[in-house]
């Protein structure tokens, strides 16, 4: 897979992907992620990506022109599943959203900043516009980092154990269960004796049942 990320302030991302499980990703092969400055893109002699808006009111938009030069010369080397562009309004980013962009070869991902992007860069240019929830940031570069995160540990072989995904929360529209780990006893508490047990079919239906109770308590919405 690779994931072309567009954004007027690269370096915000550089730490991010340059740490354990997205750097070993990339290490070994399994995904590609390139970070793209706009500015790169840009024909102002001062580098600015962004104008007024038409009609007025506070704030700078992002200018069309820029991620038009930037989209089109990333879309002749390789063809993409999806452009998508990070934005409060967008569709609620969940699990299963991620489910179905991990399958993809190839994504770009645009983040907005300022007052958003010229609506033209959405008409001409996305196919896809994701929210990872109802709050506004100072800009896309987060939202797209959570996203790339997200897709990037359901590619199989990124993860040591591949079957640890599949029974994270929301998967099965469940949370995931109580875990533990050593000591068995700590300050007097205890882990559940069924979980050392060894019996691995006891295990799976405490886990079950645990994980409905939890889902009840605190996502009752996830249950309709």
């Amino acid at each position: 897979m690779r994931i072309d990320i567009l954004t007027c302030l690269p370096r915000l991302l550089d730490s991010f992907f340059a740490h354990s499980i997205l750097q070993r990703a990339q290490q070994g092969g399994f995904v590609e992620v390139v970070v793209h400055d706009l500015r790169d893109y840009t024909l102002d002699k001062h580098r600015r990506v962004d104008d007024y808006a038409f009609g007025g009111g506070a704030g700078m938009v992002m200018s069309i022109e820029p991620i038009a030069r930037c989209i089109r010369a990333l879309q002749t080397e390789r063809s993409y599943d999806e452009v998508i562009y990070v934005t409060p309004d967008g569709e609620r980013f969940e699990q299963k959203t991620a489910n179905r962009l991990s399958l993809a070869q190839n994504l770009i991902i645009l983040c907005g900043h300022y007052k958003g992007v010229d609506e033209r860069v959405r008409e001409l240019f996305i196919t896809k516009e994701i929210s990872v929830g109802d709050y506004v940031l100072s800009g896309g570069e987060l939202p797209a980092a959570v996203i790339s995160d997200a897709i990037i540990r359901l590619l199989p072989g990124v993860l040591n154990d591949e079957t640890s995904a599949l029974t994270d929360s929301f998967q099965d529209d469940l949370l995931a269960p109580p875990v533990y780990t050593r000591p068995a006893e700590f300050e007097g508490h205890s882990v559940p004796d069924v979980l050392l047990s060894g019996h691995e079919a006891k295990i799976n239906e405490w886990r079950f049942e645990k994980a409905l109770e939890r889902t009840k308590q605190r996502r009752p919405d996830l249950l309709s």
